[in-house]
């Protein structure tokens, strides 16, 4: 015997623990066997239905947390990578950025750039990574690139990363940026500041590449960002590379718990940073040195 509309909706509210509107009975115990049937038919398969989603559900994959390099402190990681090529062995001249009496030792130059939590600087703006380039003597692989790159992965790991940042300036050290003058090495001194870490970049000499390369390549490309001089300049394309932009939110999200993959790019964005301004300096050393005077 089949089961009305009415009483079939019935049973589906019992199987679900509803109770019946006043104007329709429950099936009384005597009911016939096949609504008696249909009610237990009802409340298996709405079972089944509430015990799919845990039942069925797949696996979630473990989040992707690992960051490169080794922690040298809690929540500091170090990445270091020596890129083998010939280093200059003889002082570079710094006409190029109207110091036209001034020379500088290779070895003594440290080209270094920072990812920040944003471009406005001020007190509320942080370094969460630096990172910075010189050419060296490796015992094991010889004559190079060293890139080292400090990156927290913690608040409270900022102070350890300026004393570790600190450790690789000599009292002869020349810093060399893209607008690091301007931006990179004022934040960081506010930054040593308020960690009440004695700041070392005071007292050092700074190469900023920024204005001699404007003073050259000046209209002759649409703009002179540093991502446009490698592309005409020195003919280095980024693949697949994260927006500096991006980098505040790529940190933030790893912060409260997300994936490690954006941060990564990030570090190989810093990475290339720095690498870039190395070559570049050779570059306007030798166009200045080529130019008629």
């Amino acid at each position: 015997m089949s089961v009305s509309a009415e009483k079939l909706r019935l049973l589906q509210r019992q199987a679900r623990g509803v109770a019946a509107p006043p104007s329709v009975s429950a099936p009384a115990p005597d009911a016939p066997p096949d609504a008696q049937h249909s009610l237990e038919q009802l409340r298996r398969l709405l079972g089944v239905r509430e015990r799919a989603p845990n039942a069925w559900a797949m696996p979630r994959a473990p989040l992707d947390r690992d960051l490169p390099g080794e922690e040298i402190a809690p929540g500091l990681r170090l990445i270091q990578q020596h890129l083998a090529c010939e280093s200059p062995t003889q002082a570079l001249s710094l006409a190029f950025a109207k110091r036209a009496e001034d020379s500088v030792d290779p070895r003594r130059l440290l080209f270094f750039d920072t990812e920040t939590t944003g471009l406005a600087g001020g007190t509320g703006t942080r370094a969460f990574m630096i990172g910075a380039a010189d050419w060296h003597r490796d015992p094991l692989h010889g004559d190079g690139l060293r890139v080292r790159q400090l990156l927290i992965a913690s608040l409270a790991a900022e102070p350890a990363m300026l004393r570790a940042f600190a450790q690789w300036l000599r009292p002869d050290t020349v810093l060399s940026s893209y607008n690091g003058r301007c931006y990179d090495a004022p934040l960081l001194k506010t930054r040593y500041r308020l960690a009440r870490i004695e700041d070392p970049l005071q007292a050092l000499d700074h190469v900023d590449l920024l204005f001699p390369t404007r003073r050259r390549y000046r209209g002759t490309w649409e703009n002179c960002r540093l991502a446009t001089i490698e592309r005409e300049l020195l003919r280095i394309v980024r693949e697949d590379d994260l927006p500096g932009s991006q980098a505040p939110a790529a940190w933030l999200q790893y912060l409260r718990g997300g994936g490690a993959g954006l941060l990564r790019r990030v570090v190989a964005h810093n990475h290339q940073d720095v690498v870039t301004l190395a070559q570049l300096m050779r570059r306007l050393v030798e166009a200045e040195a080529a130019s008629p005077h």
